[in-house]
């Protein structure tokens, strides 16, 4: 008795066919493309004749600091989002749990229906006077110092912004895996807890790897916003050409964003092709 799990397609939503060499192909690349159009985005600004103002708002350092804020921000938000959305997910589908799925999905869809700004300015009001408390707050002397408060605050805003596609992908691969083959499992003599971890997880790991790389990409889109509260990330430099009404150092960087976007996606591409199970 078999049974297949097939990972929906983020762009169509429909079943996603397996892999074939033309996947590898694109992987192998899109590395390459993505570092020519930064060679060549970069090589034009260089060309520029910017005022000085403009200038040392885009220096390699800033930009530089700038992309590593933003990676920080996405990768710690998308870890929480892991750390909280597959055991939940994985609790929801279970009989016991299963009366929760409701109310649990209405509170992550919540969190993506209030606009990022939104979200950013109430996680700032509710997060900030714990790092406004006194000087002994141990949030404050170790993460908050190590990080700042405005990116520790911007994780904790893209976390529940970003929890959905995970929580959900979680339950929908573990709920489209058949019953025949759980119970097959069971009558060979697998406990509860050895048919999650051998046969279901394995078989959903498809469904939930398309929910983390949908994760990872809104987490480096909406890390952008980040700078709003004092969070860092690319969106300083857009602020910056935006103020100073400079169209090159905007573009700068939303190209940047733009090209950290498709790098992190082609990292969970990447992540996705290695950790799917043989024969899926």
């Amino acid at each position: 008795m078999t049974a297949t799990a097939t990972a929906s397609d983020p762009a169509t939503g429909g079943p996603r066919d397996r892999w074939s060499p033309r996947d590898d192909l694109g992987l192998v690349v899109t590395p390459f493309v993505l570092l020519a159009v930064l060679a060549a985005y970069l090589t034009w600004l260089g060309a520029q004749d910017l005022p000085q103002q403009a200038a040392s708002a885009i220096t390699g350092d800033k930009l530089l600091t700038q992309t590593r804020e933003q990676i920080t921000i996405t990768a710690l938000s998308t870890l929480g989002v892991l750390v909280i959305a597959i055991p939940l997910g994985i609790a929801l589908t279970r009989p016991w749990g299963k009366r929760f799925a409701g109310p649990a999905l209405a509170v992550a869809n919540a969190g993506q229906s209030i606009p990022a700004f939104g979200l950013l300015v109430i996680a700032l009001a509710v997060l900030g006077r714990v790092f406004g408390r006194a000087q002994d707050n141990i949030l404050q002397n170790t993460i908050g110092e190590a990080l700042g408060p405005g990116l520790v605050i911007s994780v904790f805003a893209l976390i529940l912004f970003a929890i959905l596609p995970i929580l959900r992908n979680t339950m929908v691969g573990l709920q489209q895996v058949d019953p025949d083959v759980i119970e097959a499992g069971l009558g060979m003599g697998m406990t509860r807890r050895e048919v999650l971890w051998r046969i279901e997880l394995p078989l959903a790991v498809p469904v939930m790897l398309a929910g983390v790389r949908t994760a990872l990409v809104i987490n480096v889109g909406m890390a952008t916003l980040a700078f709003l509260i004092g969070g860092g990330g690319l969106g300083v430099a857009i602020r910056s050409g935006i103020q100073l009404a400079q169209n090159v150092v905007v573009v700068t960087g939303g190209v940047l964003t733009a090209l950290l976007a498709l790098s992190v996606d082609w990292v969970g591409a990447v992540a996705e092709r290695i950790l799917r199970p043989k024969g899926l």
